[in-house]
């Protein structure tokens, strides 16, 4: 319920800029304004996850899956977007179609939840994936940690994900109404201090 009430309200109240963001991103570049990706859901359900777009149509040899601080492929409005994180507020509609909420881990694609093993994906797709997480506010600047690898695909395999699952296991292990709104505060003090600073 205080998923489903949220997200209609801030859906309601965010119309407006979402609608004004849509059209200078298709001013700037040719392509929809939204991006929709396959990610795994609670217990592996596959969903559409939707998102402003924040890059330019890719090209032969460019289709990858994850994305560094410096990517060629990040619009002028989209290095804005994803520094605010202002590319997610669509995502409020996969929590009002019951497929994400506001708090559990952040949804990944099929090709790396794979690489989990079993126990792992036990855990982790157990209950709904979020908007925001202990993970997304540890990693919120992902893509900068990412540039600073010589590979960064490996880096993402071989680093941040093992990590990213001990956070995953321990919002499944603490979950509560108290803790969804303690992350939620977090979310945005972190995001506005980051925006404060750049």
């Amino acid at each position: 319920m205080f998923d489903f009430a949220v997200s209609l309200a801030g859906l309601i109240v965010l119309c407006p800029l979402l609608i004004a963001t849509a059209i200078v991103i298709r001013l700037e570049s040719a392509g929809p304004s939204f991006f929709f990706q396959e990610r795994v859901g609670l217990h592996g359900r596959r969903f559409r996850l939707i998102k402003l777009r924040t890059m330019r149509a890719a090209g032969p040899g460019e289709h990858r899956q994850i994305t560094v601080g410096s990517d060629p492929r990040i619009t002028c409005v989209g290095h804005v977007l994803r520094r605010t994180k202002l590319d997610e507020l669509p995502q409020l509609l996969n929590v009002l179609k019951g497929e994400m909420s506001l708090v559990g881990p952040r949804p990944e694609v099929p090709r790396y939840v794979a690489l989990y093993t079993p126990e792992q994906q036990a855990v982790m797709l157990s209950v709904r994936p979020g908007l925001t997480d202990f993970a997304a506010i540890e990693f919120c600047n992902e893509g900068e940690i990412l540039a600073r690898s010589a590979d960064p695909e490996k880096a993402y395999v071989h680093e941040i994900m093992p990590k990213k699952y001990r956070l995953y296991e321990r919002y499944v292990a603490e979950a509560s109404m108290l803790l969804d709104l303690k992350l939620i505060a977090r979310t945005i003090i972190t995001i506005v201090r980051r925006r404060v600073t750049q």
